[in-house]
């Protein structure tokens, strides 16, 4: 069993963990002022708004992947500028993949933080308004503050999430090791090369950590409604 574990290299899950943290920190940073916008705002344009920042939900990673690619490759104008302005390659790349984990994570951030705000009390926010703060300073030290449960799910889900990603990955980043080659990728390649038995542990492992994740989540959030009851 200890030969089976040392033989394997788990380095796409070093991997997988630092394009989940990363894209959960950009990710929490453009959420909040858009998920704030969202439960606040009265436009008509609101709906579509919400359409599509949830539409990486409902599409196919495979199509969403396609289109990032196409976004991202130097024959775009996007990827174009990068390439020959910034000199930042945008595909095959860590940083292509972060972009792409960016917009395929979305929902995942915006959904929990909307609803949180969407409770908030109107009443605490309209005092903290006349008390001369200004939306910033509410977002930041009322808002946020109260909105514990939904902060905290936000945040977990989003990094499981983007650990656990797979189409999109691999079409934006193809299986570079050490570069874009994350466990999901590597689960895949084994499988193809039928080595069932480094799938199986790969598979395992990330099914503890999606697990784990999940039932802090709800650990956190049945902590939190016992302390809003007593």
């Amino acid at each position: 069993m200890f030969e089976m574990f040392s033989s394997l290299e788990f380095a796409p899950f070093l991997l997988s963990f630092k394009l989940a943290g990363l894209t959960t920190l950009i990710l929490f940073i453009l959420s909040v002022p858009l998920a704030w916008y969202l439960s606040q705002t009265s436009s008509k344009a609101k709906p579509f708004l919400e359409a599509l920042t949830a539409l990486p939900i409902v599409l196919p990673p495979s199509v969403l992947g396609f289109y990032i690619l196409v976004a991202l490759s130097q024959n775009s104008p996007i990827g174009a500028f990068f390439e020959d302005v910034l000199e930042i390659k945008l595909v095959f790349n860590f940083t292509g993949l972060v972009v792409a984990s960016c917009f395929y994570s979305l929902p995942f951030m915006v959904q929990p933080l909307q609803g949180g705000f969407e409770s908030l009390n109107q009443h605490m926010l309209e005092a903290s308004y006349l008390s001369g703060k200004s939306t910033l300073q509410t977002v930041l030290r009322v808002a946020l503050p109260n909105i514990k449960p939904a902060l905290i799910s936000a945040i977990i889900v989003t990094f499981a999430h983007t650990v656990g990603e797979f189409g999109v990955v691999l079409m934006v980043g193809g299986s570079i090791p050490g570069e874009t080659k994350v466990a999901s990728v590597a689960i895949y390649e084994m499988v193809e090369m039928m080595d069932y038995q480094g799938a199986h542990i790969y598979s395992a492992i990330m099914v503890i950590i999606s697990f784990l994740v999940l039932l802090s989540v709800y650990l956190f959030n049945a902590k939190s409604k016992k302390i809003g009851v007593g």
